[in-house]
């Protein structure tokens, strides 16, 4: 066990990271962060911000030699880099389940592999292979970039072979995956902890309410059959198992009108539809990802509220300061910004949690409260 007062690291400074941080530093324990950018949301939180690069030698070495353990706030981190500090300290997660989920065809080929259902896919390669991706799977379709893809980035739907080779050479040519695009019922995720011995702790089934690809809303318990909600737990936690993971984990997944199932993405970091635990759980997803990274077990995943979590994008600010004593004056709304410097459209700055114990007088109340936000700025 790594106890308080030692020295812990994280890759990436943004808002994960800086949760991360508080976390940490509130169960006494130091945090460098490591980050290129001199406004990192992390770095100005944490005890030392190494500003550089995440394949800069020295400063990986000089991390490694600082921290007793290392995490990561976001899949993008080279496993390479992952590796690196692994010869200093234990780094949570490992290499091998980063690098797996953090490309979509290593993602959807380990979990079809695991027999673990996923969306009807093809890779794409080349151009050819993007016209028989079609006939394969029909469309409409989703062709999507297999690296450096989130919030809705690096994404196409396309409706015939033309629009699909045009999507191709839109996104670069570079390795994608084609989907066949499902009717949705809904959208809901796992947040999950897992420590090295395999001991897991499954929050509850969150159902997610998406905007232009970005999460918007996040509603729990999630209003969906009870049946759905088991096996969406039973499948996450057995996503976790098949990595042989340590940490936080995040899975996302589609429910088809049909009733069917299917894992969309894996996150292996804590994830935007997990904020909701900062104040409606006994534990909240970063004081897990500290547990974990120490060797400790995971705490109690239980919900003490219902809760809704609404994303504040820099949309809100309005080319001013919105007013939060709109929101502030409501005891059961619960207030959390990132610290970023600039506010701009689609940029995650904060979001807020509203906990009732009528969960859809929360959702009534959360909407009418991001509404009155976005008007008054």
């Amino acid at each position: 066990m790594i106890l308080p007062d030692a020295t812990l690291g994280v890759l990436g400074g943004g808002q994960l990271g800086r949760m991360f941080t508080c976390a940490a530093r509130s169960m006494g324990y130091r945090v460098v962060v490591l980050d290129p950018d001199p406004h990192s949301p992390a770095g100005a939180m944490a005890d030392r911000h190494i500003r550089a690069d995440y394949v800069d030698h020295a400063a990986l070495a000089a991390m490694g030699k600082a921290c007793a353990a290392i995490t990561t706030e976001f899949e993008n981190v080279p496993a390479q880099t992952l590796e690196i500090l692994a010869e200093h300290c234990p780094v949570r997660p490992h290499a091998g389940a980063v690098s797996i989920v953090q490309d979509r065809i290593r993602e959807k080929t380990f979990l079809r592999a695991h027999d673990l259902p996923t969306v009807p896919f093809d890779t794409v390669l080349q151009t050819r292979a993007v016209v028989q991706a079609v006939k394969d799977l029909g469309t409409p379709a989703i062709l999507k970039c297999a690296a450096f893809g989130y919030d809705g980035k690096g994404q196409i739907t396309v409706h015939n072979e033309q629009e699909a080779v045009a999507a191709f050479e839109t996104l670069g040519g570079v390795p994608c995956v084609l989907e066949r695009r499902v009717d949705l019922a809904a959208e809901v995720s796992v947040v999950l902890a897992r420590d090295a011995a395999g001991n897991t702790a499954c929050y509850p089934v969150a159902e997610n309410i998406h905007v232009n690809g970005i999460l918007d809303t996040t509603i729990v318990p999630a209003r969906v059959a009870p049946e759905i909600a088991q096996r969406a737990t039973e499948m996450a936690a057995a996503v976790a198992e098949a990595l042989q993971y340590c940490g936080v984990l995040a899975v996302e997944f589609f429910v088809t009108t049909g009733g069917e199932l299917l894992i969309n993405e894996i996150a292996p970091r804590p994830h935007n539809s997990g904020h909701y635990t900062l104040d409606a759980c006994a534990t909240s997803q970063f004081e897990q990802q500290v547990r974990t990274l120490c060797g400790l077990p995971p705490g109690d995943a239980r919900l003490l509220s219902p809760v809704v979590m609404v994303n504040l994008l820099g949309d809100v600010w309005g080319g001013g300061t919105p007013h939060w004593d709109v929101l502030l004056q409501d005891p059961k709304a619960k207030l959390h910004l990132y610290g970023k410097k600039e506010a701009r459209p689609g940029r995650k700055m904060g979001h807020f949690n509203y906990l009732d114990d009528d969960l859809e007088r929360a959702v009534a109340t959360a909407k009418a409260l991001w509404q009155e936000l976005h008007c008054a700025s």
